[in-house]
């Protein structure tokens, strides 16, 4: 006979030891349920060793991470680029059509290839500008103001907008009317720029400037003409008088910058009508500025072609330019309306010059005049740049006050030349 069978464990006695062939039961609902084992059938299941169940985790759950991290990133692609193929942007096709000539790509394209970029290298100082070609042989016309830092030996060298540089020699230069000449020697392929006439221009006519502003070359702007003869001076700086400009000039809304200074300001055509010379800038306290360096605000200045083209002219064939003058000394400190003729001798010089233009029309020291050609002036420096609008030669119709009572004579303008 066998042993006897033990006893068995009185119900409900946690310390009882299991029946012999058989896993203990799971004392409570926590301890029946396995989320690993398969579900129970009749009788309970032993759990899994403990030994098992950690590399069994470990691997579902880096299993569901490599899940999630595959599906985070698909997810993610998908959302920026749209799905797996390469993405293609929708673009215009290539312009195969010109442009207008009358265009501002039309005037720039033609315009262009006649303008250059000139750098000036003084004893003392340096600076930027721009120039147009005038002819075949080279010359090339600018400000006075952008060549005199090399009046005095210094060095010029002129940049085409093809990028072709050439050392330029001075041919001439007149302050007063702040234009000079330059010229260029062994250059081909030169393409002179054709002179339109500013008398015809309008206010409102579409014009276009190119220059240099801040020595970013072939700049082009485009604008209209704002007003005509707006009678401006600029320059000053020695203090002498010498080198003061006096211009009755285009005003144009076009953006000029310092370094625009010579560049053409040129018609729908692509003809010079004048020659960019001086802004009005928000840092000038009122004054113009000559190549100062000061932002466009919209108030450029060109010297008119019709004057420019004549001092050109004079320039090249003598190195010299004239100035027409009517032979008397004003009054630069009177405040009243009008210009007036000084009434006393100035370093031996008589108000009125003996023999001139004024004593032979019979303009007398102390008359004030007001009117030139029916257009009213309104102090000293306006007159001036209404006689320097004229050649010499030409004959004006002055309005003038003597004693409270109005006189007009007529004057045959006098010449002077400057070197």
């Amino acid at each position: 006979a066998g042993p006897p069978p033990p006893a068995a464990a009185p119900p409900g006695d946690p310390g009882a030891a299991p029946a012999a062939g058989h896993a203990a039961a799971p004392h409570g609902a926590w301890h029946q349920y396995d989320p690993w084992s398969a579900p129970l059938q009749g009788a309970p299941v032993a759990p899994p060793r403990a030994r098992r169940r950690g590399p069994v985790i470990a691997a579902a759950v880096a299993l569901a991470l490599l899940a999630g991290g595959v599906g985070g990133g698909v997810g993610a692609y998908v959302e920026r680029y749209g799905g797996f193929n390469d993405i293609q942007l929708p673009q215009a096709g290539g312009d195969e059509g010109g442009r207008k000539p009358d265009s501002v790509a039309g005037i720039a394209q033609a315009a262009l290839p006649g303008v250059v970029t000139i750098h000036v290298r003084g004893s003392a100082e340096q600076g930027t500008g721009t120039g147009f070609v005038l002819d075949h042989q080279g010359h090339i016309l600018t400000n006075n103001h952008v060549v005199e830092p090399a009046a005095t030996g210094g060095e010029i060298s002129v940049t085409f907008s093809g990028g072709q540089t050439a050392k330029a020699r001075v041919v001439g230069q007149d302050g007063g009317y702040d234009l000079a000449v330059v010229q260029v020697e062994g250059v081909t392929g030169l393409r002179p720029l054709p002179l339109g006439n500013s008398d015809a221009v309008r206010v409102g006519d579409p014009v276009v400037a190119i220059g240099a502003p801040f020595d970013l070359a072939n700049t082009v702007t485009s604008g209209i003409i704002s007003a005509k003869q707006r009678p401006i001076t600029a320059g000053g700086q020695k203090g002498d008088g010498s080198d003061v400009s006096y211009v009755d000039a285009l005003q144009t809304d076009a953006p000029i910058n310092p370094g625009n200074s010579g560049g053409p300001l040129v018609d729908t055509r692509a003809r010079v009508i004048g020659i960019n010379s001086a802004i009005r800038a928000a840092d000038s306290g009122g004054g113009l500025e000559g190549g100062g360096q000061g932002g466009s605000i919209g108030l450029g200045f060109a010297i008119p072609i019709n004057q420019a083209r004549r001092v050109a002219e004079e320039l090249i064939n003598t190195g010299k330019a004239t100035h027409p003058v009517i032979g008397v000394t004003l009054e630069m400190e009177y405040a009243g309306d009008g210009a007036r003729v000084g009434e006393h001798s100035k370093d031996g010089k008589q108000p009125v010059a003996p023999g001139g233009p004024a004593a032979k029309a019979g303009i007398k020291a102390g008359d004030v005049i007001t009117e030139v050609d029916g257009t009213p002036v309104h102090s000293g420096q306006e007159l001036i740049v209404k006689v320097r609008s004229h050649r010499p030669g030409d004959t004006l119709a002055l309005t003038l006050q003597r004693g409270g009572k109005e006189r007009s004579v007529r004057l045959s303008l006098g010449s002077s030349s400057t070197g």
